[in-house]
């Protein structure tokens, strides 16, 4: 790629402390360090202009937004959620009267990060207009694009592949709907990546200590102090635990792949009982820096209800004689309350119009559509005879079939090469994809892949490295490489274009928005 870095394939020798495209550089004579800033200060703005251009114009509750806003809400006020009246609620609290809520407490089935999330914005913007609703997730979204970003040139260590990356999670309808549009798993996948990116920071920190002890010709006993980069993943995926219980599957990948990470890389540098230097002393530390985090940070995100007196299924403890003293009774109604929502989880099989199974996903075969009203000639600026307003979860179709086929390469790559990178960018799609196989029977969505489309991306840009080559590719296959890759970022940005109206609902003649159904099972 041009003068971003190496794209040679990272190699297994003694001294690759880290999977590497080679050193970054700058650009234009810049350093490495301006261009990072300038690039990501370019995405920032135009990640955020697309997620915030008309944020306001549904006035309506979108979609599952009619609880998690409405939830947020009762959380700012009351500390717990609290119940709204059936039917009447939804109209009042759209039309302003957002303190028509009862007294009686909610039952709800996902834990309060998320909605604490959404309520930043209420707190700030007011809970009475569609801003306030939505700006804290089109804030987020537009932060994932730059973690994206900082994370692919970590991981890939290549400025232009990092920015590619960010580029085109900005520009895929699956990421923009849900930045514009308060549901809680965006707010899952940020937690998630961040985790992703800590870990990465302490892998490259783990290897850069191997190194030094290496080269002072020291043991390889405790290689560094306190690993607060661990700790910090632990925290946020607390925090997406704190969001919705499926954060679990990336505690559980994400622990034993950053093990994984130390464990090679003892090996690498020669250390003869990596093993069990490896399951001592980096293993068990891991599993209570991460895991103790995460615990800690969850039962600490239940703080507003803890605090609360009104809460659902708060006092069921007192009330049932099960403890003796506030701490045990508050800590058995909580797990009680965990045991009353896994059951509605695991029996939730009712039908749905867009639920769709997981092997769907990845090639959008069923989008979620969140938003949809039809206008006649006059209204809402419509000036042909029938037309629509839509929101519809669906991916940039190349991007998406595109990343399909990159993980198929990037699984190749990962098993035939042993390559760490590859095995990394796959952990994403382990953890936030494969899970739900084993979910068949319930009511499940396509949204939901939001949360591992970042590692698709990242799967994209790996190919894109493959098919330039390294150092020593010859300049025949770079700049067919580089033309191929062009044709395709242009054509995705085409596509995207194309599919902005439906992505913001613009109102567009039905024709048009019917132009856009290319399969009977995007309608």
């Amino acid at each position: 790629m041009p003068s971003g870095g190496s794209t040679a394939v990272p190699t297994t020798g003694k001294r690759a402390a880290r999977p590497s495209f080679g050193k970054p550089r700058g650009f234009f004579g810049l350093s490495d360090r301006a261009t990072t800033w300038i690039l990501a200060a370019v995405l920032a703005v135009w990640a955020g202009a697309l997620r915030l251009y008309k944020l306001g114009h549904v006035k309506t509750l979108i979609f599952d937004e009619v609880y998690y806003v409405r939830d947020a809400y009762t959380l700012l006020r009351e500390g717990h959620e609290r119940a709204w009246a059936k039917d009447i609620s939804k109209a009042a609290f759209e039309r302003g009267d957002i303190d028509s809520y009862l007294p009686d407490p909610q039952y709800v089935v996902h834990p309060p990060v998320g909605k604490w999330v959404i309520a930043l914005g209420e707190w700030a913007l007011g809970a009475d207009n569609p801003w306030g609703w939505r700006i804290s997730v089109a804030v987020l979204g537009t932060l994932g694009v730059l973690l994206l970003f900082f994370t692919v040139r970590r991981l890939l260590q290549n400025t232009v592949l990092a920015f590619l990356a960010a580029y085109l999670l900005s520009i895929d309808g699956v990421h923009l709907t849900h930045s514009r549009t308060s549901l809680l798993d965006l707010i899952l996948g940020f937690f998630c990546l961040l985790a992703f990116y800590f870990l990465l920071r302490d892998r490259d920190h783990f290897r850069d200590a191997l190194g030094r002890i290496e080269g002072a010709g020291e043991g390889f006993g405790h290689v560094t102090g306190v690993r607060w980069w661990r700790i910090a993943a632990g925290i946020s995926l607390g925090l997406a635990c704190g969001v919705k219980w499926s954060g679990l599957y990336f505690l559980a990948v994400f622990g034993i792949m950053t093990v994984l990470w130390d464990w090679t890389a003892r090996k690498r540098y020669g250390d003869p009982r990596w093993k069990l230097r490896g399951f001592a002393l980096d293993a068990i530390p891991a599993f209570f820096a991460m895991v103790g985090s995460a615990f800690v940070t969850y039962v600490l995100s239940w703080s507003g209800w803890f605090a609360s007196q009104g809460g659902y299924f708060r006092n069921w403890a007192a009330e049932n004689a099960h403890a003796s003293n506030p701490v045990s009774e508050a800590l058995l109604s909580l797990w009680h309350y965990h045991e009353e929502m896994y059951s509605f989880h695991v029996g939730l099989d009712s039908t749905h119009t867009y639920a769709a199974k997981p092997w769907l996903w990845l090639l959008q075969l069923r989008p979620t559509s969140f938003y949809y009203e039809s206008y006649t000639y006059g209204e809402a600026g419509c000036e042909v005879e029938k037309c629509s307003a839509a929101i519809t979860n669906i991916g940039n179709p190349l991007i998406w079939w595109f990343g399909t086929f990159a993980l198929l390469v990037t699984l190749i790559v990962a098993i035939a090469k042993r390559n760490g990178t590859a095995a990394a960018i796959l952990s994403g799609l382990i953890a936030g994809y494969l899970p739900w196989f084993q979910y068949l029977d319930r009511t499940i969505f396509q949204f939901y892949s939001v949360v591992f489309e970042p590692w698709l991306i990242m799967a994209i840009v790996f190919v894109f490295a493959l098919m330039f080559g390294g150092h020593a590719a010859s300049r025949t296959r770079k700049r067919i490489a580089l033309l191929a890759i062009a044709s395709l970022v242009v054509t995705m940005t085409l596509m995207s274009i194309f599919w902005w109206p439906l992505w913001t609902a613009q109102v567009i003649p039905y024709d048009l928005w019917r132009a856009h159904m290319w399969f009977d099972s995007w309608i």
